[in-house]
């Protein structure tokens, strides 16, 4: 497949800079400051819990970048899925006993609703604050959407923020159910099939 000029897969040597970036572009988002909500606590283990939920995808060539990792997605192809003993890890130094039991049913929730037939996973994508409104996210998703429609192949993400939900149906996901438990935010999956 033919990346678009503005689009390219990260490699190793970009690996830092576009998890920084996601890092970045989850700063203010629902979950993840629901789990970390100290900004120390949540720069410190970030960017451990996005290679362990999306880091997969450099090994397979599916992070995309823009221009100057300006915006980053990390896509796990089918049969691919983020790595359960990294993110234990991480949950372990760094969850608060207080929220350890609507943790545990969100984690329910997102297995539940995870498709179990062939797919494309989408567990990260965001744009650097500074950059936010120039259409980056526009470009990483018909770029890897793209490929899911030559393949023929189902693309599945949860979003963790419902201010996103409109972007993602825009480029064909549906809602799928709704997960929350506690204090926890919502959680949205959602699906994209191929027609």
């Amino acid at each position: 497949m033919t990346a678009e000029p503005d689009v390219k897969s990260a490699g190793a040597d970009i690996q830092v800079s576009t998890v920084s970036t996601i890092v970045l572009g989850f700063a203010a988002d629902p979950i993840a400051r629901w789990v970390w909500p100290d900004s120390s606590e949540y720069l410190r283990i970030m960017p451990q819990f996005v290679k362990a939920f999306g880091g997969r995808a450099f090994e397979h060539s599916t992070a995309y970048i823009t221009e100057g990792a300006r915006a980053a997605a990390l896509w796990l192809p089918p049969g691919v899925e983020p790595d359960e003993a990294a993110m234990g890890a991480v949950m372990a130094q760094a969850l608060r006993p207080e929220i350890a039991d609507d943790m545990k049913f969100m984690l329910k929730g997102m297995a539940e609703h995870h498709p179990h037939e062939p797919h494309w996973y989408l567990p990260l994508i965001a744009a650097d604050p500074n950059w936010i409104g120039q259409g980056l996210g526009t470009l990483l998703m018909k770029h890897a959407l793209r490929r899911c429609d030559v393949e023929g192949i189902t693309a599945y993400l949860e979003s963790s923020n419902p201010r996103n939900i409109s972007f993602y149906e825009r480029h064909g996901f549906r809602v799928i159910g709704s997960i929350q438990h506690g204090s926890s935010p919502t959680m949205t999956p959602m699906l994209r099939t191929v027609s």
